[in-house]
């Protein structure tokens, strides 16, 4: 640097310089020593402006001095490329409805990376954009991403994503994502409530039948006691006062009770025949209901993302099915307006009421 005026006179001097600067205070010289040490450490950087502020002042005069300043760029021969690094490996496995997160990380070589830019081999949406170092790729893999006339069961989506810098020197970094078929939990669950749904509803509807067609067997049963017991008491009667009667009359009495007590025995099976059929089919029912209950009790699902959903599934329909097979038309009874599920099931869970239709060995 040179100035109008004596140089004698007058000398130079830094106010703010980057590390490595260094001004002649007689002749103006600026000199800079390239020591790689000061870009290695940090204290420099290449493509980076640095402005340095300087001045000069006379000898005489305390007050007469200028004030200036200058911009320097540090260059080098040696150009590292900066690299994009994901923080996932080069290949990974998906199902669909899984989700991925990972981050695009830089090494930064001369020149940093200024603009980040993403490119797939099949259109995608519904992913979460980068554009810078540090940024993070989100994306969830949607459950019609493998079409249902794809002949592979299988499909490969290739993210590349393109690092730039400012001389648009470029650098690419490829992930490969293998996409396998994956199983649509919320709507398997949601078609599982269904059917579980429905198959609680048939089992309440089956143990009110059960109720009905079982007590109604029971006041049949006790209608038969009573007629029995009647006619034994008028026929053991009869014998009595046949034989211990005091008066021809009570001798007479007696000899036509015991035709009484066995005129009772048509009448009893007229007004209240024994129901074979109806105890079978109320065995029957109780049957059904416990194998459903089993069943539904072995298939309930584990947690939202059950890998047997559709099994499970598929067991409570056929079980359903084979359920309404074995009981095509359900007895005709009248059930009270007052018997509800909650009186049914109690009914159903009577110890009473499972010790009469427990299997018994002879």
């Amino acid at each position: 640097f040179q100035i109008n005026k004596p140089a004698t006179n007058y000398y130079w001097y830094l106010k703010k310089a980057p590390v490595g600067i260094r001004l002649d205070r007689n002749t103006g010289s600026l000199f800079f020593k390239a020591e790689k040490s000061f870009f290695k450490s940090g204290k420099l950087r290449y493509d980076e402006p640095y402005q340095i502020q300087f001045g000069v002042q006379s000898l005489l005069d305390a007050t007469e001095k200028v004030d200036t300043s200058c911009t320097i760029v540090f260059y080098s021969t040696e150009i590292v490329p900066s690299r994009l690094k994901p923080t996932i490996g080069s290949t990974f496995t998906l199902e669909e409805g899984d989700s991925i997160k990972f981050r695009v990380q830089c090494d930064e070589g001369s020149f940093p990376t200024e603009q980040i830019t993403m490119f797939t081999n099949i259109p995608i949406s519904g992913y979460r954009p980068l554009q810078r170092c540090g940024d993070q790729f989100e994306w969830t893999v949607p459950y019609d991403f493998i079409k249902e006339n794809d002949t592979a069961r299988q499909r490969m989506l290739i993210v590349s994503f393109v690092g730039a810098d400012k001389f648009f020197n470029r650098d690419t970094a490829e992930v490969r994502l293998i996409i396998r078929p994956g199983l649509d939990y919320p709507s398997q669950n949601k078609l599982y409530d269904r059917v579980a749904d429905e198959m609680q509803q048939y089992i309440a509807e089956l143990k009110l039948a059960f109720y009905a067609v079982s007590t109604s067997v029971k006041k049949n049963r006790s209608t038969r006691i009573g007629f029995d017991v009647t006619g034994s008491t008028t026929a053991l009667a009869g014998t009595i006062l046949s034989t211990a009667g005091s008066t021809p009359g009570a001798q007479t009495t007696g000899k036509i009770l015991p035709s009484v007590g066995l005129t009772l025995v048509p009448v009893k099976e007229a007004v209240a025949p024994n129901r074979v059929q109806e105890q079978n089919t109320a065995a029957q029912i109780r049957t059904v209901i416990n194998r459903l209950d089993y069943i539904t009790t072995e298939n309930l699902l584990i947690g939202e993302k059950d890998v047997n959903v559709v099994v499970k599934t598929k067991k409570l329909q056929d079980e359903l099915r084979q359920a309404r097979q074995a009981l095509p038309d359900l007895p005709i009874v009248e059930i009270d307006e007052k018997v509800n599920k909650e009186i049914a099931d109690k009914y159903f869970k009577d110890p009473k009421v499972n010790r009469k239709y427990r299997l018994r060995l002879n």
